[in-house]
């Protein structure tokens, strides 16, 4: 296709500015080529740059704290809601029905409480989602800043992040540049932080749950291919 509009450029000159269109020409395929191939690319896995910030573990304890309190609050409804449903089966029998009636009206009052409290903390809008916004993007600005800078120091086009669920199926690890982003915001990579048990999206704690790639051990560092295991372990240096 280059060769075709060269071609249909070149018709349209003179015969004597033929040797200086054709340089004209040459030089500015030239001077195309070198801008794209100047463009550079690189990556991160962020849940590995994350594991090495104590902020974000501490944001991470404290979601916890609330979490684990508002799902002691939340079983303790539901406790109380069975201990009467098991009382109203035990006295049925003895009841009229308007007593009934009112029994089941009050069950099915504390049920729909138990169900607006647990919507309420751990909804899709509620104050676990925005505890987590409060606490955590913060964290995330902090890391993103530090990308922008190693970003402006070498010149990168783009940064990619390739965390954990991501659909980056195969990444060179030459271009993984998470630990610049460590190093930048003061961290040494492979200094990893020990995250707090998690929280499932209904607020409990999940025992042994997975932290960010990198995070299982204190020597890990992001070299390596990345799979969907987490990075691979490396001594060396970027």
């Amino acid at each position: 296709m280059i060769e075709k509009l060269i071609n249909s450029l070149l018709h349209k000159v003179k015969p004597e500015q033929m040797k200086l269109s054709t340089l004209f020409l040459a030089g500015c395929f030239l001077l195309l080529g070198n801008s794209l191939n100047a463009q550079k690319f690189a990556y991160i896995d962020s849940d590995y740059v994350l594991s090495h910030m104590p902020e974000y573990a501490t944001a991470q304890a404290e979601l916890n704290s609330f979490s684990s309190q508002w799902q002691e609050e939340i079983e303790a409804k539901y406790e109380a809601i069975a201990r009467l449903e098991a009382a109203y089966r035990a006295e049925k029998v003895l009841l009229t029905d308007e007593m009934k009636k009112r029994r089941e009206g009050e069950l099915a009052q504390k049920k729909m409480e138990a169900t607006e409290l647990q919507k309420k903390k751990f909804g899709v809008e509620g104050e676990l989602f925005q505890k987590r916004e409060e606490l955590i993007q913060p964290v995330q600005d902090m890391m993103f800043e530090a990308i922008k800078e190693v970003a402006s120091a070498s010149g990168y086009m783009v940064i990619f992040d390739i965390k954990k669920n991501s659909n980056m199926l195969y990444s060179n690890p030459k271009y993984n540049v998470s630990d610049k982003v460590i190093k930048k915001m003061g961290y040494k990579p492979g200094e990893v932080n020990e995250e707090p048990e998690k929280e499932d999206n209904k607020g409990n704690s999940k025992a042994g749950a997975s932290s960010p790639k990198g995070a299982s051990g204190t020597n890990t560092n992001s070299k390596g291919q990345q799979t969907r295991g987490g990075s691979k372990s490396s001594t060396g240096k970027k």
